[in-house]
């Protein structure tokens, strides 16, 4: 513990972040980037297919006929704003705030409940419906490419409680503070994905 406190005062005193405190710090966040690169082009190879896909409905339903606006939109809603409160998050974890940090990132794990609870009643509610996956190629790339960044909503959520559990532990250190910054960094591209997501799938999928 001395050598951890001693850590975050010297990356104050320094205006250093605490999570690239470290040389180790610095080093698990640049290959965090790199994976994040590889996931990029996971989804870009996702969109390609859905794009290429998305005609092909062989007579059953289009998108315009399943998509409910007001669904998609809480979806949304609740996903952008966990990206806002996952930031607040990170702000106070630089002010060395730990109750303030784990508040945050608590509401950033109901909001992105809320977000996977729409998501899984819309799916059920799809297949109910007879508009299964194996519908047609339309439907196979639609919860393909939907399912998968649900998928890492998911993954996401269950990583951040992993890290509220241990700051509740251990506290803000520099090993805790790299941890925090990663898991908002992964929960922040998955927001962008879904704004390509929105705009690419449901928006035009209605639009059309």
């Amino acid at each position: 513990m001395a050598v951890a406190q001693d850590t975050v005062e010297r990356s104050v005193r320094n205006g250093v972040p605490l999570e690239y405190a470290t040389a180790d710090g610095e080093l698990k966040i640049a290959g965090f980037w790199l994976f994040l690169s590889t996931d990029l082009l996971l989804f870009a190879c996702l969109f390609s297919t859905y794009a290429i896909l998305r005609t092909n409905t062989v007579g059953g339903p289009t998108g315009a006929q399943l998509f409910d606006i007001p669904g998609f939109t809480t979806e949304t809603f609740a996903l952008l704003t966990s990206s806002f409160t996952c930031g607040l998050a990170t702000h106070e974890m630089r002010r060395g705030n730990r109750a303030a940090l784990i508040a945050w990132l608590a509401v950033t794990v109901l909001l992105g409940l809320v977000f996977i609870g729409f998501e899984l009643d819309e799916f059920i509610s799809y297949a109910t419906h007879g508009a299964a996956m194996q519908r047609s190629a339309f439907l196979s790339a639609f919860f393909t490419l939907v399912g998968t960044h649900g998928a890492h909503v998911s993954l996401g959520i269950l990583w951040m409680l992993t890290v509220v559990y241990q700051l509740a532990v251990r506290g803000i250190t520099a090993v805790t503070a790299r941890k925090v910054f990663i898991v908002g960094l992964y929960w922040h591209f998955l927001d962008i994905v879904w704004v390509f997501i929105f705009t690419v799938v449901y928006l035009t999928g209605v639009l059309k």
